[in-house]
Formats: structure tokens, sequence, C-alpha cells
């Protein structure tokens, strides 16, 4: 799977932009603030919908325009797409494969599979659960379309839910409907809670043999999933914090509260771990994340690295770089020193100056 061109026109800092990648790595770099993540961006949006920021649509859209369009050209098992995406300022975006507008966002997700590395996925183990929550849920809505569709009900449920928790202290009377909410509640989260214990252990396999190779065999780290409740006992769970949901006015449990634990030789390195065993850990996890793709689909993901390489010492570097090859790349950077420390093969280079790019 590959990225054969992308076309962006009003797209953040980008008037007009076209250009064309090549199947091996490809390299952005250019100086802070000029644009070489806003091209990350837009491909990672054309394959999930999401911008990996977590911005909104008219966040997106070039300053003093109504409009964006991202237009990519993929190459998968011999096979040509195309994706088209139009953000608009005050209406949901517009999307079509292969000039076919689609109904849904979820007919796009499988097409482009693709995984993200940020210096911000450097901290997924320290920082808060909601992190490793969306790790969870990004990759397993690219690999799985039916977990999208139980997720997108789940929350939906979950804010109706919340919303009547808070109207029922006004309107005692309403409390009767709980129950239905209940019921959906406990369909879906079930679901989502097997899902995503599947998810972790098939992870769990390949991070641990990649952590201890990185580690130099040092290191046995093992990722274990944490739901907030198990699938068999969240139904008489909700029955029995309903009081306690009622006073705060929102919903205590259930998998919107999940977390995963990542231990080497039994300690909790999200609370006990070395700065570089957290960094390691979360390179691990990348790692594993590109494999499994790799297993569920039976073709590769494209890789984009945002800076990454520049927080990351010699050694993950070189593991880093020595473990992508037959993966398309696309790598931003500020210059190109470490690659040529790295004897690393390049196989198209790019300056970004300002929007606008040139081959190099």
């Amino acid at each position: 799977m590959i990225v054969k061109s992308l076309e962006l026109n009003h797209f953040r800092n980008y008037t007009n932009l076209e250009i064309d990648f090549e199947a091996g790595t490809n390299i952005l770099y250019g100086d802070n603030a000029q644009g070489k993540t806003n091209i990350l961006e837009a491909i990672y949006l054309s394959g999930t919908t999401k911008s990996h920021k977590g911005s909104k649509d008219k966040e997106m859209i070039q300053f003093g325009e109504d409009e964006s369009h991202i237009r990519i050209f993929i190459e998968k098992q011999e096979k040509q797409f195309q994706i088209d995406m139009h953000l608009k300022k005050n209406r949901t975006k517009g999307i079509a494969i292969d000039q076919i507008p689609i109904k849904k966002a979820s007919e796009l997700f499988g097409i482009l599979n693709i995984v993200f590395f940020s210096p911000e996925d450097l901290n997924i183990i320290k920082n808060g659960p909601a992190e490793r929550r969306r790790f969870m849920d990004l990759e397993l809505c690219q690999l799985d379309k039916i977990y999208l569709s139980e997720l997108a009900k789940y929350n939906k449920i979950l804010n109706q839910r919340n919303k009547l928790l808070k109207d029922i202290y006004f309107r005692p009377d309403v409390k009767d409907t709980l129950p239905i909410w209940d019921m959906q509640l406990l369909e879906y989260g079930q679901k989502i809670i097997k899902s995503r214990r599947k998810f972790v252990s098939e992870l769990n396999e390949i991070v641990t043999q990649i952590h201890s190779k990185i580690s130099g065999g040092r290191e046995e780290m093992i990722l274990t999933y944490e739901p907030n409740v198990t699938e068999d006992l969240l139904e008489q769970e909700l029955i029995r914090v309903q009081e306690k949901d009622l006073k705060l006015g929102q919903t205590t449990v259930g998998p919107h509260r999940d977390d995963m634990s990542f231990t080497i030789h039994g300690v909790d390195i999200r609370k006990f771990g070395s700065q570089g065993q957290q960094r390691t850990s979360a390179l691990s996890l990348k790692l594993s994340e590109i494999e499994l793709v790799k297993k569920v689909i039976k073709d590769t993901p494209v890789l984009l690295l945002d800076d990454v390489l520049s927080e990351l010492d010699s050694n993950r570097q070189n593991y880093l770089l020595n473990n992508i090859c037959g993966t398309q790349t696309i790598i931003t950077c500020t210059g190109l020193d470490e690659f040529i420390r790295n004897r690393f093969e390049i196989n198209r280079v790019f300056e970004v100056i300002n929007g606008e790019v040139f081959r190099k």
C-alpha cells in the first residue's frame, strides 16, 4: 500500500499543492512552522476522516477561505484508488471514493491504513488513560468497520444517558426511561470491551518481542488491557452505581474509562518507569502497531513520522529506521543530518518553505 500523490487546495497554509511520493522513504525537511506536518495531517485525514491533532474541519481550512479540498491517489494490491475530501466551514465534510460520493464516513475506512508517529506519542505511556484509549480506538477503527460503528453508537448513547442523568435532577418523572439507555449502553459496551481485549492481546504478543530486541534482551515488557469493568459485570455495575451516577450527572462505569498497563519485570512503568523506559516502550508500541496492521490486512500500512527522530537517541533512531524497510514512510524533519549519520536510504527529498514544496 502506498500513497502515490497528494493534492491540496486551501488546506492549512497551502493554497495549491501537488506532490508525488515514492514507494520507499520520502523526506520533508525545513524549518519549524513551514507546513511539513500539514501534509501528514492531510494524508491522515484522507484515511481516517479525522485530524491526528483533533482539529475541527473549519480549523484546517486556509484563513480567509470557506472550503478546502484534498485529493489523494493510492495504490493498494495493484489497484488504484482516488479519495476526495471537501472540508466546509459550516457543514459536514464531503467525501468521495473514485469520484463517487459516500454517505457514511465508515465506507472510507480500510482503503488507506496509516500508522502515525509523533513526539506526542512518546508520552502515551506517562500521560493519562484518555490517550491510551484513543490509541486503541484509532487503530481498531481502521482495522474493523464493525468496531467503528459500535464505538460511534456507544458514544452517542453515553452522551444521551449523561444528558438524561442531568435532566432527572429537574424532572424526576423521566427516570423511568433510564433502563432503556442502560440496555443499549450494555449491548455496545460489551462488544467494545471484547474487541479491545482481543486487540491488546494480539498487540502484546508482538510488543514483547520487539521491546526485548530494542532493549538488547535486558527488559521484558508486558502490555495488559485494563477494562474499567468486564463485559460480564457491566450490567450489574450499571445498576450498582446508579445513585452515584444520578448525583454526579454522568456515567461512571464502562469502556469510556478503560486503560492499558505497561509493565517491565512486574513494575508499572506508567508510574515508576524512567523516561528512557517510557520512550522505548512507546517506540515498541508503535512498531508493534505496524506489524499488527500487516498481519490483519495482509499488506503494509503507510508510516508517517512527524519530527520524531529528533526526540530519539541514536540507538532508538537506528532501530526504528532499520525496521521500517518495505513500508512506505513519509518523514518530516528540520534537516537531513540524522539520515546522513545513519546512512539511511532516501528515495525522495522535498524542502518545505512557507507553504511551498520544492523537490530536491
